[in-house]
């Protein structure tokens, strides 16, 4: 394939913006944020996890100690229609009082136990409730920065995104001036060479895969003519010829 030095040069300046659009791609996807993003979306999962926990074992409490509640309640009640019925007069039996005083102090000493047992719920509601406020808090701080940090990489994306449209444009404006079929060689040879299809010959060494070329390259190369593409025979890439190539 023949093409004039001209266009060869900016096969180069093309190769330049494929490498820039390479580099923006890289750096769009290995953007710190991405890392924190992930630490800071499973620490939320864990942490409403056992805020789902938490407010759980509150709610459980909770009707625990409306239960525990009624019961006191209901003894009450009975505890203290038995002490009005005593007062009364009305039961005259001395076994009957008997048995209704034992009722009596049998009741006091059950709704001393059921009032225990409200007690000892509503201390456990009360720090099932300190922990689901100590959750709460902890998930918004981490959903607020986890919010900051999606942020900073969104805006990081439109930058990146503005410069990969812009060189895009350039790389377009530029190839649209190189010649079809060797644009078709380029692209070709730079899937194949992992980004790289063209590559400067610099001081006897090929700049895409830094190996000084044997003599024997170098002279047929010499003697190519100016507008012959030349291909470097370690890695294969187009060579582009400058003044500095050192032949």
């Amino acid at each position: 394939m023949n093409a004039e030095p001209a266009d060869q040069i900016r096969l180069l300046d093309v190769q330049a913006l494929d490498v820039r659009l390479q580099q923006l791609a890289h750096k769009r996807k290995s953007l710190p944020e991405h890392a924190e993003i992930e630490t800071l979306g499973k620490d939320l999962v864990q942490l409403r996890d056992l805020l789902v926990a938490a407010q759980t074992e509150e709610s459980d409490c909770a009707r625990e100690q409306t239960k525990a509640e009624q019961d006191v309640e209901q003894v009450r009640r009975r505890a203290t229609r038995d002490q009005q019925r005593l007062d009364s007069g009305a039961v005259t039996s001395p076994k009957d009082l008997t048995g209704l005083q034992h009722e009596i102090a049998s009741l006091a000493k059950r709704q001393g136990d059921l009032e225990d047992v409200v007690l000892e719920v509503m201390e456990r509601r009360e720090a099932a409730q300190a922990r689901v406020a100590e959750l709460t808090e902890r998930v918004a701080s981490v959903q607020a920065k986890s919010d900051d940090a999606t942020a900073r990489r969104d805006a990081a994306f439109r930058e990146l995104d503005d410069e990969a449209a812009a060189v895009t444009k350039e790389r377009e404006i530029v190839s649209a001036s190189v010649p079809a079929d060797l644009l078709k060689l380029y692209d070709r040879l730079r899937v194949q060479g992992g980004g790289i299809g063209a590559a400067k010959l610099y001081a006897r060494t090929c700049q895409g895969c830094r190996q000084e070329l044997a003599i024997t390259e170098l002279s047929e190369i010499r003697a190519a003519a100016r507008d012959a593409v030349v291909r470097c025979e370690n890695c294969h890439r187009i060579l582009v010829r400058t003044a500095e190539s050192g032949l």
